[in-house]
Formats: structure tokens, C-alpha cells, sequence
């Protein structure tokens, strides 16, 4: 049986870490050392007899050093950015406390009744006609129909009073809301009272806690009763 020279996997072995030093990507950003590396390599690298002319010497310096500068600009700009931004979010959060205890018309199709008070909402509606809104219970079932007659395109208010058709008052609970005008379908708001305002990071932003609902983005806030 042969047996493999030592030297040959040491071979191997120093085939492949060139190989995979070769293989392994330059990185596309020239940074400040890189710059001095490349100038002192040149400048060791010169002829004697004919030297880097002064005017390119500082003429690639000046370069070097507006490229510095335009880098720092650009950090310090993202930082600025990043300072305003988060300045611009507290400011936010803080202004909007002042809606706390009021209430307001968010998106929802569904109502929360407490077995007493009626509770208000609104309807989209996106062109003149005769709107209905329908209260449907937890098996889908209808227990109110309240027809809203003829309306202009806007937002349409109205209360519900927790009772069903036969004037019944209904357990309490989540309701759903369907409202339509014919054929079509139209979203519904509710209204409810502010409890809590908080950020929700950069996707949601500052939100609302509203009873009834639950957290609401800022920007979803239809009206301010």
C-alpha cells in the first residue's frame, strides 16, 4: 500500500488557501488608509530620475481631502437626519396627548356595546344615495337595521343605542358593522375615547390606545368630536 507525502497535503493545502485568498472579494469602498497605502507605494515606487511632479502630488491630495470632507458631510448630514427624525417623533407623541379623554372616529367594523350607552360611528360614504347600516352579532345574525335616508358624499354619523329591532336592548359585547349604499359597500368608522398615546416604531408610528378598538396609527383618526 502507498503512502501519501506529507508534503503533497501541505500542498494542497497551500493551493487552496490561495486559491481561496484569490477568490475572496476587494472590498469596493477606498477608505482613508487605503489612500495612504496607494500614496506611499507610489511615492517608494517613483524614478529617481523623474519624480511625481509636485502639481499631480497636490493636485491628488486636494482630491483625497475633499473626498474626506464629502464623506464627513455625509455622515454628519444621516446623523443630523437621524436627530430630527427622532426629535419630530417625540414632538408628535407629545402633541398628541392632548387628545387624551377625547374622542374620536377611527376606522372599524366592529363596535364594542357595555349593556348601556349607545355608542357612536360614521360611514364612508363615497357617493350621494340612501345608506343602510346593519349591527350584526356574533353568529352574523341582524339585530338592528337603521336606515340613514339620502347622503352627500363624507362621512355619515350615527348612534346606535344598543337596541335590537323589536326595541330590545341587546347583551353587551363586539359588534360588526356592515353598511351599504345599494350594491355597494362602504367602510364604517366608530367612534371612541383616547386612553393612551405611544410610538410604535417607524412602520406604525404614533398610535392611539381608543376604547372600544384598541391601538389606532395617528394618521388613521378620521375626526376629532
Amino acid at each position: 500500500m502507498s503512502t501519501i507525502p506529507s508534503n503533497s497535503a501541505t500542498n494542497n493545502s497551500s493551493s487552496s488557501s490561495s486559491t481561496s485568498s484569490s477568490s475572496s472579494p476587494l472590498s469596493s469602498t477606498m477608505t482613508q488608509a487605503d489612500f495612504l497605502k496607494l500614496m506611499t507605494a507610489q511615492l517608494q515606487a517613483q524614478d529617481p530620475t523623474n519624480p511625481v511632479d509636485n502639481s499631480q502630488f497636490v493636485s491628488q491630495m486636494a482630491q483625497f481631502s475633499q473626498l474626506s470632507a464629502t464623506q464627513q458631510l455625509d455622515t454628519d448630514l444621516q446623523g443630523f437626519s437621524s436627530n430630527v427624525s427622532s426629535g419630530m417623533q417625540t414632538s408628535q407623541v407629545l402633541s398628541s396627548s392632548n387628545l387624551l379623554n377625547r374622542s374620536v372616529l377611527v376606522p372599524s367594523s366592529t363596535m364594542s356595546f357595555d349593556g348601556t350607552h349607545s355608542v357612536g360611528g360614521a360611514v364612508n360614504v363615497t357617493s350621494a344615495g340612501n345608506v343602510t347600516v346593519n349591527v350584526l352579532d356574533s353568529s352574523g345574525n341582524v339585530v338592528r337595521t337603521m336606515p340613514l335616508g339620502n347622503q352627500n358624499a363624507g362621512l355619515a354619523q350615527f348612534s346606535w343605542d344598543g337596541k335590537d329591532n323589536s326595541g330590545n336592548t341587546v347583551a353587551d359585547g363586539s359588534y360588526t358593522l356592515a353598511a351599504t349604499s345599494g350594491t355597494t359597500n362602504l367602510d364604517t368608522y366608530v367612534a371612541g375615547t383616547v386612553t393612551g398615546v405611544g410610538f410604535g416604531g417607524s412602520t406604525v408610528g404614533t398610535y392611539l390606545q381608543v376604547s372600544g378598538v384598541g391601538g389606532v396609527a395617528l394618521s388613521q383618526v378620521a375626526q376629532i368630536l
